[in-house]
């Protein structure tokens, strides 16, 4: 890959370039934030149950806070590609990265977990826990599985909410425009983590830790490789190479969920004060970057509201790790280009740093992903997600639907109804439809259809 030419304001699905007085990446984000995808994760799980008396994060909040951090990580990164490369830039380069690079991540981040199910990372495992137990079973004669070649049961056995981002940013629904969002080609490479379809993805690696792309989209995804010249590694199963940007994409996210939750956990009591400031500030002290008197001092005069003292202590932790993340890009920027760099920016910080994020990480672990009410969350949507597949997956494979079916089918929106496509694209079609459902729509369609409670006039 070329640092000229890893760019493109070129827009998927859409053939003319229009004049704006925007940018085309700030168009990108623009668009997201006006879509109904985008809108719905304020009812989605970020990690603990919505609603209740203490405000916590949402997917959608939790978007916009990596969407903020990403456009200040992408104008670092410009500036300093401005001063390190800028006499091997073209004209049209040195203006995107000094103007425009913010404004890709930003968009990019506020995209990246538009593809996410309900209830967390269980609705994304209810899904593929569906088609895995139901594999054997009996369907108009023939077992679920047969329906599908291997690489397509692959994607619905292992379900993955990035693929599905993509999926749906650039597939062409019914009754939609062609191109799915029309983004730029550069906001789409962006937001792919892992470049790869599913059957490469064997956990081994960076690359395929997990999978970027449906059966589906395959055509779509080689058409922004193509666009961007992003090598392609091998062939069967099919796997490129990442795109540089879609690591400050990834720091951004590393970078909140690792701060923000334990943000969060405090404020619903799960971590005492004294435990969430003392390794904020081990992580602060370790990132060398602050006069720790000053912070100490801001601290005392907080004394009486530690949840403003962890309020700062966020804000110093992401200021400095934003910078930290830059300094690794801009370090490994060559190593980057040419695919040779394989860990995340966050993990490339120097080792002191490193290990007061990991000390942290591991009280997340213990005490926010294993508490009480997260795997309660995470248990009910197990039980939601699977009961909708298992109502509508027979429904839209039936030749010959029965009485029930068709009422089924007809609560299917009008542009995931696929009649004469094959059972792939039906599949999907359900998934689409129960994969975009809120927390709480998930919940009400769940207690109508097994007749726990009826639908309520609006």
């Amino acid at each position: 890959m070329d640092w000229n030419h890893c760019f493109s304001h070129r827009r998927f699905g859409q053939d003319y370039i229009s004049a704006a007085p925007r940018t085309p990446y700030e168009r990108d984000y623009d668009r997201l934030i006006f879509s109904s995808a985008f809108r719905r994760l304020q009812d989605k799980t970020q990690v603990f149950p919505l609603p209740g008396p203490i405000l916590v994060h949402n997917r959608l909040t939790h978007s916009l806070e990596v969407a903020s951090v990403g456009r200040s990580l992408g104008k670092i990164v410009g500036e300093e590609m401005i001063k390190q490369l800028g006499s091997t830039l073209r004209e049209e380069a040195r203006s995107f990265y000094q103007v425009d690079l913010g404004s890709v991540v930003a968009a990019a981040c506020l995209a990246h977990d538009i593809g996410n199910p309900s209830f967390g990372h269980s609705g994304e495992a209810a899904i593929s826990t569906y088609f895995l137990e139901q594999a054997n079973v009996s369907l108009q004669g023939e077992t679920l599985a047969n329906h599908f070649n291997k690489a397509e049961w692959q994607d619905l056995t292992h379900f993955e909410g990035n693929a599905n981002a993509l999926r749906i940013l650039t597939h062409h629904y019914g009754n939609r425009q062609k191109g799915g969002f029309q983004l730029t080609y550069s906001t789409l490479a962006s937001i792919v983590k892992y470049p790869g379809e599913s059957l490469a993805a064997d956990g081994k690696t960076l690359l395929t830790k997990k999978y970027g792309f449906f059966q589906s989209e395959l055509a779509a995804f080689a058409e922004i490789a193509s666009v961007l010249q992003m090598p392609r590694l091998q062939e069967n199963p099919l796997l490129y190479q990442r795109h540089p940007f879609v690591f400050l994409v990834e720091a951004a996210d590393d970078i909140c969920y690792r701060v923000i939750d334990w943000e969060d956990a405090h404020r619903l009591g799960i971590i005492e004060s004294a435990t969430a400031i003392d390794l904020l500030l081990n992580l602060l002290r370790a990132l060398r970057r602050e006069n720790m008197d000053r912070i100490q001092n801001i601290l005392d005069a907080l004394g009486n509201d530690p949840r403003e003292q962890l309020a700062f202590l966020r804000a110093q932790c992401i200021n400095y790790l934003v910078i930290h993340c830059a300094e690794v890009f801009m370090n490994n920027e060559k190593a980057l280009l040419t695919g040779r760099y394989n860990r995340s920016l966050l993990e490339g910080i120097d080792d002191e740093a490193r290990q007061a994020l990991d000390a942290i990480n591991q009280v997340t672990i213990r005490k926010i992903y294993n508490h009480e009410t997260v795997v309660r969350i995470e248990l009910a949507g197990y039980e939601v997600m699977r009961s909708l597949l298992s109502a509508f997956i027979p429904a839209v494979l039936s030749p010959a639907p029965s009485h029930k079916d068709k009422k089924l089918l007809q609560l299917l929106p009008a542009q995931y109804r696929l009649a004469g496509t094959g059972a792939y694209e039906k599949a999907l079609s359900v998934i689409d439809f129960v994969a975009g459902m809120t927390d709480s729509y998930a919940m009400e369609l769940y207690k109508n259809l097994r007749g726990i409670s009826l639908p309520t006039h609006t």
